[in-house]
């Protein structure tokens, strides 16, 4: 293949063969795809050539890292964990609560969530500064999903019990999607699509934090700005002075402490401290002045002592069990995509590396144990990771330092929360929300893809003005509408010599670059799929049509080859190699003929099998595009000299020695 061994005339050189891979066994070929689509990482390598006792070793090891780097900590690791943990910890302690009021559960429950989650992460998960906790955004889908079918005041202890079942399904979607080796589904949540709905669902919790600094004790339970909107303007003659100003009071001294942390980094501490700092400072000024008998409405009574088990409470025979299961599926996603973006994100910068399947068995596994000891859904907040990495710490001792400050918490201090204003956990969501809503980097998206752009915005404004639901249905949808325009509708380009070389690339790109006369070279820039094929056969020929039109209206002389270069397809399916036949059909009714450069392994195995390889002609197939435009303008030239046109019309080309085209 890819000589051209014509009775009269010979070429200069022998163009090189286009090699048909050997055959492999069905099971072999089977076995390879398999572990390319889910074992990529090949995490068995490690366990090749070991005694079984070791690979048992390694196996606990792969589960449980922290047995593979327990073994190497030293003091100097723990001054700094501890450092850090009990950094993170004056952060958790208030987040939490805010956190569960606005998933509408008891604020006990977000420092539930800080005890027994983190504890789980610290032994199984890969990342050294994930630091784990209860989330805004899975805290507002939580609320809003299950406050759909269920009202959290008349019905708590019901709501309790969705709750947990919907971390208890979250947990095992993630655990699952692990062991499964899955995790690329979460990809189809693209970047645009997480920084439209983070900033959309920042937005709505910022507008619904305005019942908590107004001092309202009536609200929707609608997510969409026009509800919370209307709530909040329906209500002016209920709005309370007292609480507005402690409110705004407390967030613009968030916000200064936040400036101040993200121009001077190493005062880290100081954004760190400020929630909790809020906190004792508004219980403290409540207490005094007596402010909840002036319209200030503050937590009440918090339950001492730790996690009870509510394993009991998973009620997988309700009749709500579907609205259960789906929040489970919605926050688990949106939670899992998070965690480990932002533990990838802090993997760089300690240039370490970390297993996604394993963060999400990780997830999974504290998501379904917190379940059964009063936890709602947790991952791993950006805000609360960023702190722990800026602290300095070393492992995800962090997290267990972290687990033990809130579990002292539980036990001893949970009454000085008493009088702590809602006002001001209502400010502290605020600051921590404001950070989620990335306008510089939707302008990026703007002015690097268009279409990435109305992704984010479509999350952004489905969120705002439907649903946090429909937000994410939206963006989710315009993204996977993306992958199919790419599948469907591949790029094909022509391609051009570059002069006083032997390389050939897109004539779009490199205005340089020249066509060769009597020849039309055509790239194919992605594999050919059912979902292709017909495209592809439609564009090849407008492509040979606007060629034609073009050459007639310049009066040069007529096209004669068409040479499709399939270096970009990497693989074609029986839908595409019927293509290729028929496209071949195509050309020869107008005369023209059919020339292919550098086919693939796959595609020229199953041109081989399709015996597509005889109807094209071994002779036509090149291993490089500089190759079989050689060979056309050999034909060319020699038709020419012996007046004996071979198509529409005759073609003189420079008879040139093209070995190699880079292609």
């Amino acid at each position: 293949m890819g000589t051209y061994d014509h009775p009269n005339f010979k070429l200069d050189h022998q163009p090189h063969k286009v090699a048909i891979p050997p055959p492999q066994p069905f099971v072999k070929s089977l076995k390879n795809t398999v572990k390319e689509t889910f074992f990529p990482d090949d995490p068995l390598r490690q366990f090749k050539g070991q005694p079984p006792s070791r690979k048992f070793v390694l196996g606990v090891q792969y589960f449980f890292p922290i047995f593979d780097w327990a073994a190497s900590y030293n003091l100097s690791f723990l001054k700094s964990d501890v450092i850090a943990g009990i950094t993170i910890a004056s952060l958790a302690i208030p987040q939490g609560i805010s956190y569960a009021k606005l998933a509408n559960l008891p604020p006990i429950l977000g420092l539930y969530s800080s005890f027994i989650p983190p504890l789980v992460y610290a032994m199984m998960g890969s990342s050294k500064d994930l630091a784990v906790g209860t989330v805004a955004v899975a805290s507002l889908l939580t609320g809003s999903m299950l406050g759909a079918v269920v009202n959290a005041n008349e019905s708590p202890k019901l709501y309790l019990q969705l709750a947990f079942m919907a971390t208890f399904f979250a947990g095992v979607l993630q655990a699952s999607l692990g062991f499964l080796r899955l995790g690329f589904i979460v990809d189809f949540l693209s970047h645009a699509t997480i920084v439209g709905f983070m900033g959309g669902a920042a937005t709505v919790v910022c507008l619904q934090q305005l019942k908590g600094i107004l001092g309202l004790e009536h609200f929707t339970h609608g997510t969409d700005v026009v509800s919370v909107l209307r709530s909040i303007f329906s209500q002016t003659h209920k709005w309370r002075w007292e609480s507005a100003v402690l409110g705004i009071g407390f967030l613009f001294y968030l916000l200064v402490a936040r400036f101040v942390s993200t121009k001077r980094p190493k005062l880290f501490w100081i954004s760190a401290m400020a929630p909790l700092t809020s906190v004792i400072l508004g219980s403290i000024l409540v207490y005094l002045s007596h402010a909840e008998k002036h319209g200030v409405q503050v937590i009440g009574e918090l339950k001492k002592g730790l996690n009870p088990i509510t394993i009991m409470d998973l009620a997988f025979g309700s009749k709500y069990l579907s609205t259960a299961i789906k929040t489970g599926i919605v926050t688990g996603v949106i939670a899992l995509a998070e965690g480990i973006a932002v533990g990838r994100s802090f993997a760089m910068f300690k240039n370490y590396n970390i297993d996604g399947n394993k963060e999400m068995i990780a997830f999974g596994m504290m998501n379904i144990a917190g379940s059964c000891t009063s936890c709602y859904l947790t991952t791993g907040p950006f805000s609360r990771s960023a702190v722990n990495f800026n602290a300095g710490c070393k492992t995800a001792v962090s997290n267990i330092v972290m687990a033990i400050a809130v579990m002292i918490t539980l036990l001893f201090l949970t009454p000085l929360f008493h009088y702590t204003p809602l006002v001001v956990l209502s400010s502290i969501i605020i600051s921590a929300m404001l950070g989620l809503i990335n306008y510089e980097e939707a302008i990026h998206l703007w002015s690097l893809d268009k279409f990435d752009f109305i992704v984010c915005m479509s999350a952004y404004f489905g969120v705002v003005f439907g649903s946090v639901e429909i937000g994410l249905v939206v963006a989710v949808a315009l993204s996977l509408l993306r992958v199919l325009m790419f599948v469907s509708r591949p790029r094909t380009s022509t391609l051009g010599h570059i002069p006083d070389s032997s390389i050939y690339r897109s004539t779009d790109q490199y205005q340089n670059a020249k066509t060769v006369p009597g020849i039309l070279i055509l790239q194919i820039d992605a594999p050919i799929y059912f979902a292709n094929s017909s495209y592809l056969r439609e564009r090849i020929s407008r492509w040979v049509d606007e060629e034609e039109d073009r050459l007639k209206c310049s009066e040069e002389e007529s096209l004669q080859y068409v040479v499709l270069a399939l270096s970009a397809v990497g693989n074609i399916d029986t839908s595409g190699i019927t293509m290729l036949g028929e496209v071949k059909k195509v050309m020869e009714r107008r005369g023209l003929k059919l020339v292919l450069a550098n086919p693939g392994g796959e595609v020229i195995k199953k041109m081989n099998k399709a015996k597509l390889i005889e109807v094209i002609g071994q002779e036509w197939i090149y291993l490089t595009v500089g190759e079989a435009v050689g060979a056309c303008n050999f034909m060319l030239h020699t038709y020419k000299n012996d007046e004996k046109p071979i198509s529409t019309g005759s073609t003189s080309g420079n008879k040139e020695n093209w070995n190699d085209d880079n292609v």
